[in-house]
Formats: structure tokens, sequence, C-alpha cells
């Protein structure tokens, strides 16, 4: 769907654009040093202005930050915020719907199931946009978002859209390849029709299960480490004792082992330094290299730096 305004056409924003804005504002973890430049677009065609009249420097596309740990120095450059913007949804047709990449997915799971179109539960379960879950084929309870694909809109840092189909991407598990700098902003979703009753139950049972084995109460990014084949990340954590292990205000929880909460003073160092123990300690004592599903972002500050020199250091003695 194009927009009704034409990128090479100048025009006022409507969105709001800041400046040395903290970025703890936007992720779930609660912390990030300040963006450069951070845009929260009125809508789509307000971002193809954005994107090609206003940006400056590199872009980084933000969902709901879910997913996302930001370093204490700041991103340089140009963060846009989808979440809040691009959350259009509708059913094109009897087993269909297009969505905007800044529609939460518990919002997108509750509109299939009460459309009686089943397929998307799962989304239920996964803290962000439809945007993220697509740029990392993001999963819960045996469903991923690749298969429900039917195509996909992007839009690239000058404000050029594309529409692409899945054959386009090289999809795996917790990975989606062949986005350049683009960003997902809307996509199609092929489900099936079944009872809205059972599928809304559906949901209400994988949520209930989620609130009794994940610390929602507490600031997190979901699962912090890819499962390894065959294998779950939580169970290797826990029995390497790892269990509510802490640096400064970050710990590992002690209700579901791989998940870093922020107990109320965590820095991202504090946060960056756990992912790291925890990778090499559970490599080191079970030989299973653990892949971070978090995506790390921005510039270290000097009191991190010196601590990962003084820890490489240490290790090389």
């Amino acid at each position: 769907m194009s927009p009704t305004v034409p990128a090479d056409t100048m025009q006022p924003l409507r969105g709001r654009l800041r400046l040395g804005q903290p970025m703890g504002r936007y992720t779930s973890w609660r912390v990030g040093g300040p963006a450069d430049r951070l845009y929260l677009p009125r809508d789509l065609a307000d971002l193809r202005q954005f994107l090609a009249h206003w940006r400056q420097g590199p872009v980084t596309w933000v969902g709901m930050g879910s997913n996302l740990l930001v370093r204490a120095g700041g991103i340089r450059g140009t963060v846009v915020v989808m979440a809040g913007a691009l959350n259009d949804m509708q059913q094109v047709d009897q087993v269909t719907v297009r969505a905007g990449a800044g529609v939460s997915c518990a919002k997108l799971a509750r509109f299939c199931a009460n459309a009686g179109l089943a397929g998307a539960e799962f989304l239920a379960g996964v803290p962000g946009t439809l945007g993220g879950a697509l740029a990392m084929n993001a999963g819960a309870h045996g469903g991923e978002t690749w298969p429900l694909v039917k195509k996909v809109e992007l839009l690239d840092a000058d404000g050029n859209l594309q529409e692409r189909v899945p054959a386009d991407f090289q999809i795996g598990y917790r990975s989606v390849q062949g986005m350049a700098d683009a960003c997902f902003v809307a996509a199609e979703l092929s489900l099936r029709p079944e009872d809205p009753a059972i599928v809304n139950r559906r949901i209400r049972d994988w949520l209930a299960r989620r609130a009794e084995t994940q610390p929602l109460e507490m600031p997190s990014c979901g699962s912090v480490f890819r499962n390894p084949p065959g294998d779950h990340a939580a169970r290797l954590i826990e029995s390497c004792g790892l269990k509510g292990r802490r640096i400064g205000g970050a710990q590992i929880s002690e209700k579901h082992a791989n998940f870093i909460v922020n107990t109320g003073t965590a820095s991202p160092a504090d946060i960056e330094m756990l992912i790291h123990e925890v990778g090499e300690t559970v490599e080191q004592r079970t030989g299973i290299r653990l892949h971070p599903e978090v995506r790390v972002l921005g510039e270290m500050d000097e009191n991190y730096s010196v601590s990962c020199r003084l820890k490489r250091k240490i290790r090389g003695m």
C-alpha cells in the first residue's frame, strides 16, 4: 500500500524529532544511552518524508525495544521508533490479515483470534512488534513468524518502498538474512479459519503459562539466548548454577534462567557483562556455545571498556 504523499515531494514533518534522547525510554530493559536523533513518525507517509529529506547518518530501526540492549555511550546517527505508528490491521480476505510493522504482536494475535483465524496465537507471548518478529523470525510455543508470511513491504533508509516474498530471504531459527539496510513496514499473513472461542482460549492458556514461568513483573528483554539444537538455554544456564547470579543491578532471574532482569539499578554494562559471563560459563562447563537473541547496539562507555580489557587480561594469565 503506497503512502498518499510521495517521498520525493518536500512536506512538513508530522512526527516528533528528539535530540539526545535516552534510549532507556524505548527499551524493555529500561536502560540505554542517548540517541543523537530519534524520530517517532506519525505514519508511513511521514516516515518516508523524514527519511528522504531529514535523516542524518545511519538509521537504526527500533520497535518496542524488547530485544535490544543499548550501551551507555548511546547510538550515533538516527533512531526511528516504529511502535506507536504503522499500527493498522485489516482482514484482507477469509484467511489473510495485513498488519503494519508497528503493531504489537499481542494485539495482532488477539485481532486474528477475534476474526476467527488461527495460527498466530503464539504471537501473544512475543514481547515486541510485528516488525521485530519479522526481523528475527520470532517464535513461541512451537510457532514461528515466517511460516505465516505471504508477502512483506520494506522501507530503505532513503524512504524507498519495495514489496517482497519469503523466497527473497534466507530464513532460519531466530534469523532472517537479506534485508540489507531496510526495515519491514507491513506484512500479509496467511492463517486458517477456526472458532474464535477456541483460538482465544488457546491464547489465554499460553499467557497463563507464561505468567507462571517468566518474570514479567521486572524489566527484561525476554529470552536472552537462542535454544541450541535439541536443548534449552534455560536448562543449561540453570545446570551451571547461575540462577540468581548478579552483576550490579542485573540478575539472572530466579524464575526463568534464560531471562536477565533489571532489578532497578542495572546499567547497560551490568547486563552486557552478565550476558558474556553466562555464555562463557555455559561453554566452559558444557561445551555448548549459546548464541544471544538480543541485539547489542551503541558505543561502550569508558568504565565498561576498562572492565572488558581487564577481564581479557585475567583470562589470558
